[in-house]
C-alpha cells in the first residue's frame, strides 16, 4: 500500500498533476472516513485541477493582452454612472460582437469608466480563447511610426489586424500629426468589417476633426468605426473620485 501510494505521488509529479497532488491526502483521509466515495474523490480533485489550470491559462492570456490592470464587469460601479445602460454592457460579456466583427466606442471625459469597461471587455474575450490586445493610441502611433522608418510598416499592421480584437485606448488624449493618423487609418482600414476594434476617447464624435487636424480624414476613420458599432457615451461624474462624492454627501 505504501508502495504503491509512493508511485502514485511520483505518477501525479511526472503528469503534472500537482494540484491533485496536493489535495490527494486529504482526500484519501475523507475516504477513510466514509466521508466521501471513491468517484466523488476522483471527480472532486480533476474539477480542482481543471480549476488551477483555468485560472493559470487566464492569467497567461491576460498577460499576454497587455492590459494596464485586472478589473472585470463585477469591479464596475454601475450605480455610480446610472447613465449606463447596463444590461447593454453586460451582453457584451456573451462577446457576440466579435462574431458580428462589431466595434464598440466608449466616448466620454476621463476617469468615467471608458478603460475600465473596454479592459472588462477585453479580458472576457482573452479568456475565452479570443486573441486580444490592449494598447494606447499614442504608443500605437509611435509603433507604426517607427516601423514605417524601419520599412516595416506592413509586417506591423498585419499583426495589429490579426488580433480578433484590438483595443485602443485614449483616441484624443494626445495630439496627432498627419502621419500619425494616415497609419492609424490604414489599421482601422484593414480591420474595418474583418476584426472587432474597442476604442475609449475623451472627445465627442463630432470634434474628431480636431484630433486628426483634417475633417475629411477623421470621417474616413468614424466612417469605419461606426459601420457595425455600438456607442456608449458616459456623460457621468469622474470614477476615480467617486471615493471623495461618498464622503461628502
Amino acid at each position: 500500500m505504501d508502495n504503491n501510494y509512493n508511485k502514485l505521488i511520483n505518477n501525479l509529479e511526472k503528469l503534472n498533476l500537482s494540484t491533485v497532488k496536493n489535495y490527494v491526502n486529504s482526500y484519501i483521509d475523507k475516504h477513510n472516513r466514509n466521508e466521501i466515495d471513491f468517484v466523488d474523490a476522483l471527480y472532486e480533485l480533476t474539477s480542482l485541477e481543471l480549476k488551477f489550470k483555468k485560472e493559470r491559462s487566464d492569467r497567461a492570456v491576460i498577460t499576454v493582452a497587455h492590459f494596464p490592470f485586472i478589473k472585470k464587469f463585477e469591479d464596475f460601479d454601475f450605480s455610480f454612472q446610472p447613465d449606463i445602460n447596463k444590461q447593454q454592457i453586460l451582453d457584451l460579456k456573451y462577446l457576440r460582437f466579435i462574431d458580428e466583427n462589431e466595434n464598440i466606442m466608449f466616448i466620454g471625459m476621463p476617469g468615467v469608466g471608458k478603460t475600465h469597461l473596454s479592459v472588462s471587455i477585453g479580458i472576457e474575450a482573452a479568456v475565452n480563447g479570443k486573441s486580444t490586445y490592449f494598447i494606447s493610441c499614442n504608443d500605437l502611433c509611435l509603433q507604426l511610426k517607427k516601423a514605417k522608418l524601419e520599412n516595416r510598416l506592413e509586417q506591423r499592421l498585419k499583426h495589429f489586424t490579426s488580433y480578433a480584437v484590438l483595443i485602443i485606448d485614449e483616441v484624443g488624449y494626445l495630439p496627432m500629426d498627419m502621419e500619425a493618423s494616415n497609419l492609424l487609418f490604414q489599421l482601422i482600414s484593414k480591420r474595418y468589417e474583418r476584426k472587432s476594434t474597442i476604442v475609449t476617447s475623451n472627445k465627442p464624435l463630432n470634434k474628431w476633426h480636431e484630433i486628426f487636424g483634417d475633417a475629411v480624414l477623421a470621417n474616413a476613420i468614424l466612417d469605419r468605426l461606426l459601420h457595425h458599432s455600438k456607442v456608449f457615451t458616459i456623460n457621468g461624474p469622474s470614477y476615480r473620485t467617486k471615493d471623495y462624492f461618498l464622503s461628502e454627501n
